[in-house]
């Protein structure tokens, strides 16, 4: 974890003020404040997918939103309606994707997150179509600059430079298969 985290900080932590920070609890944005002179990504758990999901969000999150708290979303959490479960999918997706890239990225095998155990019923199989054709779409047309920027660091540290992110990611489907 360690690793993700210096891999983090060394490519943003000047240019965007911003660390990757382990958390103890739930995952939150902070941005600097009184307390603190620089924004904080803190992740939950020391969890590696936490890390790179919040990661994820901030790579999305645009100027003005990266001086909020969380970005200034709303979070509703574990055991969400129907209905708040559909919004909250919706602001998944791109996130979403963009971990999964970073995740292949880092040699690793991503798991998409409904994050409702106690709630209503997600459609797993559609919202895993939904991330999926988001990444195959960052893949053709490029990701967001700060997501291209940790993809290339992360497949320079895990040694995953030299295949395609296209090219990792038929190879997970093809051992899911």
């Amino acid at each position: 974890m360690d690793i993700l985290i210096r891999v983090f900080n060394s490519s943003f932590y000047e240019r965007f003020n911003t660390r990757l920070v382990r958390g103890t609890d739930e995952p939150v944005y902070l941005p600097a404040d009184t307390d603190c002179d620089y924004h904080r990504i803190v992740f939950a758990h020391g969890f590696f997918s936490s890390a790179l999901h919040e990661v994820a969000h901030w790579c999305v999150a645009g100027q003005q939103r990266r001086l909020l708290e969380d970005y200034g979303y709303w979070y509703c959490p574990d055991g969400r309606n129907a209905q708040q479960q559909a919004a909250f999918e919706q602001v998944e997706i791109k996130p979403q994707a963009i971990e999964w890239a970073f995740t292949l990225a880092a040699g690793r095998k991503f798991r998409v997150s409904t994050d409702n155990l106690d709630g209503a019923e997600p459609d797993r199989e559609g919202f895993s179509r939904a991330v999926e054709q988001q990444l195959l779409c960052f893949l053709q047309s490029g990701f967001p600059a700060r997501a291209g920027l940790f993809i290339e660091a992360l497949q320079h540290r895990f040694g995953t430079k030299d295949a395609s992110l296209a090219r990792l990611l038929e190879m997970e489907k093809e051992k899911a298969a």
